[in-house]
């Protein structure tokens, strides 16, 4: 497996990433917030103002940028997009995307909400509104079909601690009851899938990848912590960050691979820093993909290991 990934050949900036397959065109899509690392301006400005770029693969293993994805400037002026999640269903694509009015160069004072569109070709998207969620500071959808019967819709709401929370739908377009689900240390990207006869939830705290199992969806247990060893290959020594998981096969045949970014100049030993001190040398990401394991009932990751290739199609 190629490491990294994918770099962002135009800002450099390629965060939480989520792979697709495009059943149109039998390819790999990287879908991704375009982060504009080595952009001027005050404060976090270069965070915000982000479209959403993607690179295409017919092997999954070289990517190609491409551009942006279109359809998605439901409000005029320049605004900001971030972590997509992308989930097919009944023969379309659904994304729900994280949006911010605007750029601003502050972290505080604007609201974060999550957004809904479709498409049925991965490049051209049609709004279909804001989610009713807990509150107007809620960002990173996951999303996953229920064994019983329609959907479950996982976020992280800043106004609540930052924590998880999720709402219900029967259609993938009408969401409801909205609670939290997983309190504890602030954490961000909720990322859920089963593997191995479990359900797992990803949470990223800023220092790994924190692990939650569930047998049923409703109650999760703490279970360890991945990607925050640092790994050996090409950009992958610092903190694997925001992680989507890909599950393929069945059985003894079924396999994971987790894809993550990571900050590969940047100083993690004195603590998170803030965003506007950052140079642009340490503003750069780089995506990365490694392979999921189950060992003793515990999810593990080796992030070393370079053997494992994604198989074409979903």
């Amino acid at each position: 497996m190629t490491a990294p990934l994918f770099r962002d050949p135009v800002h450099d900036g390629a965060t939480d990433p989520v792979l697709v397959w495009n059943r149109g065109t039998s390819e790999w899509w990287l879908i991704y917030t375009s982060r504009r690392a080595g952009a001027p301006g005050p404060g976090v400005a270069w965070v915000h103002g982000s479209d959403l770029g993607y690179a295409t693969s017919s092997d999954g293993v070289e990517f190609t940028y491409r551009g942006t994805l279109q359809g998605l400037a439901f409000e005029p002026g320049h605004n900001t997009y971030w972590a997509p999640e992308v989930f097919w269903h009944d023969g379309r694509y659904h994304m729900y995307v994280s949006f911010i009015r605007g750029v601003p160069r502050t972290w505080t004072g604007h609201e974060r909400t999550i957004h809904h569109c479709t498409s049925d070709d991965l490049l051209n998207w049609t709004h279909h509104g804001e989610l009713p969620l807990s509150s107007r500071y809620c960002i990173d959808a996951c999303v996953a079909e229920l064994p019983g019967g329609g959907f479950r819709l996982w976020y992280k709401d800043e106004a609540a601690d930052s924590s998880t929370w999720a709402v219900d739908s029967a259609d993938l377009a009408t969401w409801h009851s909205p609670r939290q689900v997983l309190s504890g240390p602030p954490h961000e990207g909720p990322n859920v899938f089963r593997f191995r006869g479990s359900w797992w939830m990803l949470t990223d705290e800023w220092c790994g990848q924190a692990v939650h199992r569930s047998d049923d969806l409703e109650g999760w247990e703490r279970s360890g912590r991945i990607l925050d060893v640092p790994g050996s290959r090409p950009d992958d020594a610092r903190f694997g960050l925001h992680a989507d998981v890909v599950v393929q096969g069945s059985g003894q045949d079924e396999r994971a691979f987790v894809v993550y970014f990571t900050h590969p100049e940047r100083d993690e030993s004195g603590g998170p820093g803030t965003y506007d001190e950052r140079s642009a040398r340490e503003r750069r990401s780089s995506v990365q993909i490694a392979p999921l394991d189950v060992v003793d009932g515990a999810l593990v990751c080796d992030r070393d290991r370079d053997d494992a290739v994604l198989a074409p199609g979903p």
